[in-house]
């Protein structure tokens, strides 16, 4: 049985429920669950980044989550590399494979062959010659044009990750990013957006919901997010990781490791406040202002995380994609009938290799598209940076250029030659 077992991914936004239904199958079919999720890799902020409850891991073997201290660092390569040594061993010994997340790279590296593995990088100072690495990120994108024009095309000049990323690469292994890339994309089953499928017989459940009710479901979460003690947590996480940081750094960092997570950056002003200060109404307005920004942000990603489903999944037809199983999770009430039974008698097809009693959602239209070919844009009226002919195209088409272009002309000497639009 266990050459039939699926590797079941299980999508969707924040507050569907794809932690509820994973302990069901990990119940029902005696699996285990596999984090997908860059925030719950590390130990701490438990509320915020809405853990499975310590009593909910207890009723079924738990990977990924807890594995770093805070101020690790990450890789989606690691990551990949550390998780699917995990699939292996399940599918060996015959476990079925839950993996439940809403980071979308990390959920991609699994299902395709698209991330370059070549080892793990080197963390500390000197990562690329001469400090290199420490030029703002203009700089190093200037160094990537010289060096792989292709790859240097395909990134924004702010994305001082990717940017560094693609050098670290090429001094690495003495070849360019876009030629390894480009092998890649070539090989059998690969597409212009990387590697084929690396798990055949694999399948998607996603748990969708009506937006408005999710909104609600959303803010409610917060709401006990608040009871459950997510101001203690935040104070004592401060206290023990961030303050002393915060003391050295001239500006706040919230874009590595888990200070990036969503629910603590929103609460900056708050925690830098001194106690005194907190319980005064500065404070209380600053607190309330920091769960207003949660509540939005949720709100957000949630709309984000469909997005990409739609965009990765249902919209692209230039690769393999595993058979996607839409669920209904709006009504909580209807939960056993609509999701759990459908989820469970999906699987059970899969895994004895019968007819599909329910249908695989539909292709939709999709703005997503391959960025091998894309190309950077500088728009000189607006003063800004884009990637790709699509991103460029609705920049043109848009009503603030048009209107900084007419404003441009306006100004212009009699007789000079007017902006192209």
């Amino acid at each position: 049985m266990s050459s039939r077992l699926p590797l079941v991914v299980i999508l969707g936004a924040t507050g569907s429920g794809k932690t509820k239904l994973s302990l069901e199958l990990a119940k029902k079919f005696g699996g285990e669950i596999i984090g997908a999720d860059s925030m719950q890799v590390y130990k701490g902020l438990d509320i915020i980044t809405a853990k499975a409850t310590h009593e909910e891991q207890l009723l079924a073997p738990h990977h990924m989550i807890d594995i770093l201290e805070p101020q690790e660092t990450f890789t989606v390569i690691e990551y990949k590399n550390r998780t699917l040594k995990v699939i292996d061993s399940l599918l060996s010994n015959g476990k079925l494979p839950i993996v439940v997340g809403g980071t979308n790279y990390y959920i991609e590296s699994l299902l395709w062959k698209i991330l370059i593995d070549d080892g793990p990088f080197n963390k500390g100072p000197g990562i690329l010659p001469n400090n290199d690495h420490e030029l703002p990120s203009e700089k190093l994108h200037e160094k990537l044009m010289l060096l792989d024009i292709s790859m240097a095309k395909r990134l924004h000049p702010n994305n001082k990750r990717k940017i560094l990323r693609s050098l670290e690469i090429l001094y690495k292994n003495g070849r360019k990013h876009s030629e390894i890339l480009e092998e890649q994309q070539s090989a059998k089953d690969a597409s212009p957006s990387g590697g084929g499928l690396r798990f055949p017989n694999s399948l998607v459940l996603w748990l969708q919901c009506d937006q408005d009710i999710l909104d609600k479901r959303l803010d409610d979460r917060v709401d006990s997010m608040m009871e459950e003690g997510l101001l203690k947590e935040l104070l004592n996480f401060h206290k023990m990781y961030n303050k002393d940081r915060m003391n050295i750094e001239s500006e706040p960092d919230y874009t590595k490791g888990i200070f990036q997570s969503i629910g603590f950056k929103e609460f900056h002003s708050y925690l830098m406040l001194s106690e005194e200060e907190r319980i005064g109404r500065d404070g209380l307005q600053k607190l309330n202002e920091g769960f207003e920004q949660l509540k939005m942000a949720t709100r957000r990603y949630a709309r984000k995380q469909r997005r990409w489903i739609v965009n990765r999944f249902l919209g692209r037809e230039d690769r393999q994609v595993p058979p996607i199983y839409g669920l209904d999770a709006s009504d909580t009430s209807k939960w056993q009938e609509q999701v759990n039974k459908i989820a469970i008698e999906i699987v059970e097809s899969s895994i004895a290799g019968t007819e599909q009693l329910h249908q695989q959602l539909p292709k939709q239209s999709s703005n997503s598209v391959p960025n091998a070919d894309d190309t950077t844009y500088t728009c000189d009226v607006c003063d800004r940076v884009f990637v790709g002919d699509f991103q460029w195209t609705i920049h043109r088409n848009s009503h603030k250029h048009r209107k900084m272009v007419d404003a441009r002309n306006k100004k212009m000497a009699a007789g000079a030659t007017p902006l192209n639009t």
